[in-house]
């Protein structure tokens, strides 16, 4: 009876080794959800790698809808740059709207939010950086081909983000309101983000980890990408698709960001 004790556990012990070492999991911290904290209380969320239709029909400057890969996942800030992070990196703060360190950091250019990274890559020993526009819709959607990551319905923006009816002509603390399925929060208002491209049309056909990296001929020149509505913005403008352009050393009270954290 001993003896086919034994046996019987030593076959139960293979079958669990063979079974887990058929599932070969990611590691704990490119899990999808999985969620990084730095130095500054920066919260970042793994985002896998995949497919999506990026683009729409609605605004020229947002066609022709077309896949993209993303082949690599990263990390993203859960929440835009807030002041109190961005006081700890660059020992300053240039917003317009103060009072609560959980605000997000405003009046900020592309050129500001480049050396920001610059300076938390060096201070954390990691790269950091601004997500490309294809990684930022990408990431917006979280899976979805509505128009916004919840649905096609603008009365429920709401509930997600704050724009023109909501915001009291203002930005607010990071956070207030749902975040998307993947766990990001205002990518659809608060305020407008850039991204690490120069401002192009997109290509016809499926793409691989686009990214526009110098000004071409067309009329947008050295423009910069940014992404996400605003406390300003309407409804529309909010949508995952929307697109937007600025000199990289433009200022403005509804511009900020949030960063990118590249997997080592």
């Amino acid at each position: 009876m001993m003896t086919k004790r034994i046996i019987f556990g030593v076959l139960l012990a293979v079958m669990i080794v063979i079974i887990c070492s058929c599932k070969n999991p990611l590691p704990l911290n490119s899990q999808q959800g999985a969620v990084l904290e730095n130095s500054i209380d920066m919260k970042l969320v793994w985002i896998p790698p995949g497919e999506f239709e990026m683009g729409s029909d609605q605004e020229p400057s947002e066609k022709p809808v077309h896949i993209v890969k993303i082949t690599k996942g990263y990390y993203m800030g859960i929440y835009e740059v807030t002041q109190e992070q961005y006081q700890k990196v660059m020992s300053t703060n240039p917003s317009e709207f103060k009072g609560d360190d959980n605000l997000p950091v405003d009046t900020v250019s592309w050129d500001d939010a480049v050396e920001f990274c610059k300076n938390l890559s060096q201070k954390e020993g990691k790269t950091y950086r601004l997500p490309t526009e294809a990684e930022w819709e990408y990431a917006c959607r979280a899976g979805t081909t509505s128009k916004y990551s919840f649905g096609d319905s603008e009365s429920q923006l709401v509930d997600y983000a704050w724009y023109d009816q909501n915001s009291d002509e203002k930005s607010h603390p990071v956070g207030t309101f749902k975040p998307n399925a993947w766990g990001l929060y205002d990518m659809h208002g608060n305020l407008a983000e850039w991204c690490l491209d120069y401002a192009d049309l997109y290509s016809i056909g499926p793409a691989e980890n686009p990214l526009k990296e110098s000004y071409g001929k067309h009329r947008w020149g050295k423009f910069h990408i940014n992404r996400g509505g605003c406390w300003l913005c309407s409804a529309t403008t909010c949508r995952s698709a929307n697109r937007a352009i600025h000199d990289p050393d433009y200022r403005d009270y509804i511009y900020g960001f949030r960063v990118v954290l590249d997997l080592e």
